[in-house]
């Protein structure tokens, strides 16, 4: 009795220490916070816009939790949305002097390359104030965004990589061979390529052909915009690309025009302190996008949601039925019925932004969005870098769809995957089955066994029925024949030029543009705009993010966690786990 007594007091003691020590813990980070916010630029005349071109570069700023937070190697990256509200307020902000890019190798799509430069040239324009490019070594993505700039600069040990646009996809056949895995393909569509990783050795040439499309079509967009900024006439740039350039000497970049001049970081930071008209660079006000943007919202801004408004809906990832992550369809769906029925919002534009998911998913975001329409109030779609399969499904009804030219858009198709183990299970591990059944189906489709050909032709007649609603609300949503629809669909991919050609999107122009025409649509100031679902950060956890102490934090835990490598290849297998067993996608590619 007495030991249970003294044990249970130690309990007790060394819970009221860890709590204690918790509470003593999250006070220092709160308090340290405060400290670090206050030391925040504030914008000021002289100040310059700051871009920091490091890691991935997301459509919008999602809040993770503490743990994530402290975790995480992801990129501190300003996000795309980010970049193109500051340019579009900074144009016309006296107190920006100048904007700059300082290029440390970010990662995005090709359509958000296009949207961000449009928008650095527009503030150019509009501002007449210069911008300042700098990198120790130049990536090709970030090279063509650095093109923009009025004046250009490499480190002396630096160098400029142009290399075209291509891709590198892994097939895994061999693997699953001799792991006894067979992967059950369903599908329609020639062009449906997403599931040859695990069927096929090879590219198939349907795949390789629309692939070779959508490249050469990207290169030609990147030759032109990066010949019209620079002295480089396109065939240089072409024959430029099949060289290895990072080889050359720096000197090589300024001589050819590819760079204006060569200095080390530390010049250049002087030479921007004397532009700034200060001592040194450490007095330089440099002003991060979240930084301005926070600095810069009006009450207006912040009550926009009160008055009427447009809602820009973010639809950005995969699209699965249930989850934390993506185009969630069980709360976007909701979220779209909750807008459709609140007065306020006289307008919809979805940005979507996904190479598709779950097609069950799709077709209940799609309905969503049908009910909206229903309530007499226009729904505009504007595409990213991707608006594929699924992210074509929830689109495609739309009453006008925006993309860009470099969007990679369309693989109306559909795919059903199911592993059979057995020669894994049984035939390498020994593991028999037995079964006893009241009918024939009644263990069902369990992965220890192939399909029976009776479970195949159901299974396949399920996946044609989906594609054949997928073609009927393409076909309702842009007024064609579904014949016409079928023979460009097929699962395959178009680039948002030759997609406005086939009659898939309307008009080629940026989320901006979208929100612009739909405001006319619907007679209202353009600015009056509120974006869905809304960002809710933890006022700690925001200040935390903000201060000097969780970087330091971030440091330290970085080097006892899970590298980037083997995190990505276990998000890869848990979404092949949870993955619906029909779907609407295709594969994706960065381009850096």
């Amino acid at each position: 009795m007495l030991k249970r007594f003294f044990i249970s007091m130690l309990g007790t003691m060394a819970g009221l220490w860890i709590s204690i020590f918790l509470l003593f813990f999250c006070g220092a980070m709160f308090f340290g916070a405060l400290l670090g916010s206050s030391d925040a630029p504030k914008v000021e005349r002289g100040s310059i816009l700051y871009f920091c071109l490091d890691g991935n570069v997301e459509e919008r700023f999602e809040p993770g939790s503490f743990l994530e937070m402290i975790q995480s190697t992801e990129s501190t990256a300003p996000t795309l949305d980010e970049m193109l509200t500051s340019l579009r307020a900074a144009a016309n902000d006296d107190r920006i002097s100048a904007l700059y890019l300082d290029c440390r190798g970010s990662a995005m799509g090709m359509a958000s390359r296009q949207e961000l430069r449009e928008a650095i040239e527009a503030f150019k324009e509009a501002s007449g104030k210069p911008v300042f490019a700098y990198a120790d070594s130049y990536g090709q993505g970030d090279y063509l965004l650095a093109t923009t700039a009025d004046s250009l600069y490499l480190n002396p040990m630096g160098a400029v990589d142009i290399h075209g646009v291509g891709g590198m996809t892994p097939f895994f056949k061999n693997t699953l061979d001799m792991l006894g895995i067979r992967m059950q393909i369903l599908k329609v569509g020639t062009f449906k390529s997403a599931v040859e990783p695990f069927i096929l050795d090879a590219m198939s040439e349907p795949a390789r052909l629309q692939m070779q499309q959508y490249c050469d079509s990207l290169w030609n967009y990147a030759v032109a915009s990066i010949s019209a900024s620079r002295p480089l006439p396109a065939d240089s740039i072409r024959t430029l690309a099949s060289q290895v350039l990072m080889a050359r000497p720096a000197s090589f970049f300024v001589e050819s025009g590819i760079v204006d001049a060569l200095c080390y970081r530390r010049e250049f930071d002087n030479m921007l302190a004397a532009f700034a008209g200060v001592d040194k660079a450490e007095d330089i006000n440099m002003v991060t996008p979240a930084e301005y943007i926070t600095a810069t919202e009006s009450i207006n801004a912040l009550m926009a949601g009160a008055d009427r408004h447009i809602a820009v809906l973010y639809a950005v990832g995969d699209i699965v039925d249930s989850g934390d992550g993506g185009i969630v369809g069980e709360d976007m769906v909701p979220q779209i019925v909750e807008l459709a029925d609140d007065d306020k919002v006289c307008a919809l534009v979805m940005r979507v932004n996904s190479g598709g998911g779950s097609a069950f998913a799709s077709e209940q975001i799609w309905e969503a969005l049908e009910y909206f329409k229903s309530k007499d109030k226009p729904f505009y779609v504007s595409m990213g870098d991707y608006a594929a399969s699924g992210g074509y499904y929830i689109s495609c009804g739309a009453d006008r769809i925006f993309a860009d030219e470099t969007t990679i858009t369309g693989s109306i198709g559909v795919f059903g995957m199911i592993p059979d183990f057995s020669g894994l299970v049984t035939d390498k591990l020994g593991v028999t089955f037995s079964t006893v059944e009241t009918n024939p189906n009644a263990v069902g489709i369990t992965g220890m066994q192939a399909m029976t050909p009776e479970q195949a032709a159901a299974m396949q007649a399920s996946v044609e029925d989906i594609y054949d609603t997928f073609t009927g609300r393409v076909a309702d949503g842009r007024h064609m024949e579904v014949d016409s629809v079928k023979a460009i669909a097929e699962g395959r991919v178009w680039t948002g030029g030759a997609a406005l050609r086939l009659g898939l999107v309307d008009e080629l122009g940026s989320l901006s543009e979208a929100i612009a025409a739909i405001a006319s649509a619907a007679d209202i100031d353009r600015s009056k705009v509120v974006a869905y679902p809304a960002v809710e950060e933890d006022m700690f956890l925001r200040m935390l993010r903000e201060s000097g102490s969780f970087a330091e934090l971030r440091r330290q835990a970085a080097a006892s966690q899970i590298s980037p490598e083997t995190l990505e290849q276990i998000r890869f297998v848990e979404k092949l786990r949870n993955m619906n067993p029909m779907q609407a996608r295709m594969e994706t590619v960065i381009f850096r």
